[in-house]
């Protein structure tokens, strides 16, 4: 059983510089093809301060500039061999673009178990600031423990 006193746990926050040559790499990779994500002036005529961050992209900063994406999940001594990725959900408040410095503070939310502790869920929350110190994103991820 995972102990629920871990529930509050944070993180220590990611700063992160948006880069253009990581969004445009990161687009290519998920096979986006639209022109906002890979040409800054494509992205201003769309209304966008340079090339804006494909929707899922803030998941990937905290995996590629996190220390150890994973700390959270070894301070609560869960074997990774035992985790699965279950689900991740985005809310988006404003645009993340090349040239932003975003901080992505994450804590655990929630503890929970079902069928009679065989499964248990770690939901973690990560609020994303901009340089300006706005809300521009939330995620909420949710690993799934095999027992």
């Amino acid at each position: 059983m995972i102990d629920r006193s871990f529930i509050g746990l944070e993180r220590p926050p990611i700063t992160v510089d948006v880069e253009r040559g990581r969004l445009r790499s990161f687009a290519k990779a998920i096979g986006e093809t639209n022109p906002v994500y890979s040409d800054a002036d494509a992205a201003r005529r769309a209304g966008y301060r340079d090339i804006p961050a494909p929707p899922t992209y803030t998941f990937c900063l905290e995996m590629l500039d996190a220390a150890d994406p994973f700390v959270l999940i070894r301070q609560m001594g869960i074997p990774l061999e035992r985790l699965l990725h279950g689900e991740q959900s985005f809310t988006y408040h404003g645009a993340i673009c090349a040239g932003d410095r975003v901080v992505l503070a994450t804590r655990v939310s929630d503890i929970y178990e079902k069928k009679g502790g065989a499964l248990e869920f770690v939901v973690q929350a990560t609020a994303v600031t901009n340089q300006h110190g706005e809300l521009v994103a939330e995620m909420r991820q949710v690993a799934v423990v095999r027992n």
